[in-house]
């Protein structure tokens, strides 16, 4: 599976450095949205979405430091977003990061700690996700 280099737009947005930013460019690069625009729903979902115990409480933007599981499923589920899981606890690794193992088209993996965009195949990331194709994926989201 190949993979290419992608901030998502974030660099073009005026952001320097890094920052924990992985769902923001996965959904900008997937959804071919701007980084910015995503940014900014993101942050506005997650200000009036209840707070969960079990989620953190984030000092300043969500979308830069890590959004929440449920602000990711209700703004992809928004825009007509199918989420598919392809792992359950204890059935052990069924899908792996690799362009046999993966629907072609535009989706959005979630890994471990990670999501990232695979546009027929191709990983796009800032950072090389891959793990030499062992890399488990929990599930994915394609646009229905």
């Amino acid at each position: 599976m190949e993979w290419i280099y992608s901030d998502g737009g974030r660099a073009a947005a005026g952001y320097k450095g890094d920052a924990g930013h992985c769902v923001t460019r996965a959904i900008a690069i997937a959804t071919e949205i701007p980084y910015q625009e995503v940014y900014d729903e993101l942050n506005a979902l997650a200000k009036s979405a209840p707070k969960y115990a079990s989620q953190k409480r984030s000092r300043g933007s969500v979308a830069r430091n890590g959004v929440p599981k449920p602000t990711i499923l209700e703004y992809l589920d928004q825009r007509g977003w199918t989420w598919v899981p392809t792992m359950q606890i204890g059935s052990g690794c069924r899908v792996h990061l690799r362009a046999d193992e993966l629907p072609a088209g535009r989706i959005i993996c979630r890994l471990s700690r990670h999501l990232c965009a695979v546009i027929d195949g191709v990983i796009y990331d800032n950072n090389d996700p891959r793990r030499d194709g062992t890399r488990c994926v929990y599930g994915y989201w394609y646009k229905s």
